[in-house]
């Protein structure tokens, strides 16, 4: 976890010319979220869980300066209609319909089993303390957290198989609105965070990844002694940043 996010804030210190951000973060404290998250038990889109853990994000957001919107539709899904929440959080900003200029993204439900209890410490929840921890490290310099855009995505899982109907369901609805509302051509790129809690991690790039945000991304891991770390997957990926 802490290597990922060294490189991206590097990207985003070289990008936006800031100081580097990266030495400010804490691992210590993005686990300490994950192990918040954990606490709390299985999380799947519609829980109770999930509802505590959404204030949990708004708290720990707000209280590094993030203004944070809750985006709540709801869809139809194998098991019946589910109200989702997305949390959209920017920093700074004047004008409520502000465009951001780059997006960090992450799922914060996780997968709903009936034979085990799935609690998501790498799956939905590392990548989210993750990004809390990332959101008080960018607050540190307001020109560069004003360009961007934090997402909390719901219901990333699917409740039987990802098909263009079941899964992404938080995705694929932020993606519409985007495209709706024209603020999309307003945005340079983004970056997608998803089990980034393994002990060995190694950052796989899918292959469709954007060319010159792959370049920084490598670049700066580079620039760390972590090239070794990343790579290209060979394919695709469906994921939350498919839409």
């Amino acid at each position: 976890m802490f290597l990922t996010t060294c490189a991206i804030l590097l990207v985003q210190s070289c990008s936006f010319r800031t100081a580097p951000l990266w030495e400010n973060f804490s691992g210590e404290k993005a686990f300490t979220h994950v192990q918040h998250l954990v606490d709390l038990g299985p999380r799947p889109a519609g829980s109770e869980a999930l509802e505590k853990s959404r204030l949990y994000i708004i708290e720990q957001l707000k209280s590094a300066g993030w203004t944070v919107t809750r985006s709540e539709f709801s869809d139809q899904t194998p098991r019946g209609k589910i109200t989702f929440v997305n949390l959209i959080a920017r920093f700074g900003i004047k004008e409520k319909n502000e465009a951001a200029q780059f997006f960090l993204c992450s799922h914060y439900d996780t997968k709903s089993f009936d034979t085990i209890r799935f609690v998501g410490a790498d799956d939905g929840g590392s990548s989210t303390g993750l990004l809390i921890e990332m959101a008080r490290v960018l607050a540190m310099s307001p020109a560069l957290a004003a360009k961007i855009e934090l997402l909390f995505f719901d219901g990333e899982e699917a409740f039987e198989n990802f098909t263009t109907t079941d899964g992404l369901y938080g995705s694929r609805h932020f993606a519409e609105e985007l495209r709706d509302s024209g603020k999309a051509k307003s945005v340079r790129g983004g970056i997608l965070f998803d089990m980034v809690g393994d002990k060995s991690l190694d950052v796989t790039l899918p292959s469709d990844s954007p060319a010159g945000l792959t370049r920084n991304i490598f670049a700066a891991a580079d620039a760390l002694g972590q090239r070794a770390h990343f790579t290209y997957l060979g394919g695709g990926m469906t994921d939350d940043h498919t839409p």
